[in-house]
């Protein structure tokens, strides 16, 4: 194996759930180098390749389908710090959990929606009726939730969001 495709598979064993513009931004190398490579290590079955929200996500073989869907949503801030109030705090309602991290309902729920579709959070109804939200697999979420950091991009993403979210509902009418 050459140096350059060891040191990206170092790299993607390091950093699992990296995306493709990451990793050419971490490396030295020129994005048409990293394709290369990266399409060599995936032939050769060094590397696992996952599409999700639009994004092209790699892993080391060494992960399952379940971890590497966690890993992607987790490298988003937002999502994160919604799985870490419920490490925290679960069982827990989508009002305690707005409130704690300052997001709007609809942020709390995009990324919900993805975490459920995922297996990692369960949506239930509690004996009041009321929606309740836990974690799926505590212990394995906690793990993986040590291993990725959110990319600063990923960052400015969830922040602009927010900020888009308060300034619209700043701007509703009275009733």
């Amino acid at each position: 194996m050459t140096d350059t495709r060891e040191r990206i598979r170092t790299h993607v064993g390091a950093n699992a759930g990296v995306h493709f513009n990451e990793l050419v931004r971490e490396s030295d190398f020129a994005p048409g180098q990293v394709q290369y490579h990266v399409r060599r290590l995936r032939e050769e079955g060094r590397l696992v390749r996952e599409e999700f929200y639009g994004r092209t996500h790699y892993y080391p073989p060494t992960y399952d389908e379940w971890e590497r869907a966690a890993l992607a949503l987790f490298r988003r801030e937002t999502a994160r710090e919604i799985v870490v109030y419920l490490i925290e705090h679960e069982p827990a309602g989508p009002g305690a959990i707005t409130d704690a991290l300052d997001i709007a309902r609809s942020t709390l729920e995009y990324h919900v929606d993805r975490l459920v579709d995922h297996g990692l959070v369960e949506k239930r109804y509690d004996e009041r009726n009321r929606v309740v939200l836990e974690l799926a697999e505590p212990e394995a979420t906690g793990r993986l939730l040590t291993t990725v950091t959110p990319t600063v991009p990923d960052r400015l993403v969830d922040r602009f969001t927010r900020l888009v979210d308060e300034l619209l509902a700043g701007t509703q009418e009275p009733q």
